[in-house]
């Protein structure tokens, strides 16, 4: 049995191979070992089981157009909310902001909308529909938490700080599963970029400076307790099994907790991130 050739094989079917097998590619590279201490009538059994596991998490992970199809879903809820927001004109929105910013902001997300659903379309799938949405997060009251995001201007920029800032997490949390099409994983990252430069935008508008201000553990700097959950898992100072924090400063001291968590941003599952909207801005999904 040539083990390289058939290695060989399943790779150029899945490209992906060594990623799924993971630390079990040392196995792959120690196999020969196996001729002293196995006999070579269970290398198949052996080798087999070795690709069962690597393959066995794909049977529940998400499929490419189940992840278009969550990214959509997002993308309409920011669609709405820029465009209810232009459309009020300078009642909400200065004029230099919509000319400097939010109009934009307001193209860049109504393109990821037409984008994502000719792209699912393309794929076989079919697009989600828009959910319903309640940009005052109050059930359709009209008298959410929110209830003066379109009437009130700082409002308004902090609930779309935590849009972008959600948004940058969310398609982080999906890239691993788009591995096996390059294409629409070039695209999706694509996508997650702009969204980072809006998130750096707003935050430059709010608090001229178009990074993450750390005034507390969580890295909510929005002002928003309401949306501590957002910001959940951005408190993380360990990056690769690294303590950030015992890394040297240009200065020459250890980094602080701030500046350690504030120079990493930190996934978010799927299911983190409709369950923070479905129970905050979407009212039916």
């Amino acid at each position: 049995m040539n083990l390289l050739n058939i290695i060989e094989e399943i790779e150029n079917v899945d490209p992906e191979v060594y990623g799924k097998l993971s630390q079990r590619r040392d196995v792959i590279k120690n196999i020969t070992s196996f001729g002293s201490k196995v006999a070579i009538a269970a290398l198949p059994f052996a080798v087999g089981t070795m690709f069962k596991k690597a393959y066995a998490a794909d049977s529940t992970a998400p499929s490419v157009i189940d992840v278009l199809n969550y990214a959509l879903t997002l993308e309409y809820l920011e669609s709405a909310f820029y465009n209810a927001g232009t459309a009020k004109g300078t009642a909400l929105i200065p004029a230099a902001a919509a000319t400097n910013y939010f109009n934009q902001v307001t193209t860049d997300e109504n393109n990821h909308v037409t984008f994502l659903k000719s792209v699912i379309g393309s794929l076989g799938g079919t697009p989600v529909s828009p959910p319903e949405i309640d940009l005052t997060a109050g059930n359709g009251s009209g008298n959410g938490p929110f209830k003066d995001v379109l009437t009130n201007y700082d409002t308004f920029l902090a609930v779309a700080q935590v849009f972008e800032d959600t948004g940058v997490r969310a398609y982080k949390g999906q890239a691993g599963f788009l591995l096996k099409n390059q294409v629409v994983l070039t695209a999706a990252l694509s996508i997650h970029a702009v969204e980072a430069r809006h998130a750096s935008a707003i935050r430059q508008i709010r608090l001229q400076k178009p990074w993450i201000i750390s005034t507390a553990s969580l890295g909510n700097d929005t002002g928003l307790a309401l949306v501590n959950g957002n910001y959940d898992g951005e408190q993380n100072i360990t990056q690769g099994g690294v303590d950030v924090t015992k890394l040297k400063s240009v200065t020459g001291s250890t980094t602080s907790v701030a500046i350690a968590t504030a120079a990493f941003d930190e996934a978010l599952s799927s299911d983190q991130v409709l369950a923070l909207l479905q129970g905050s801005f979407l009212v039916k999904n």
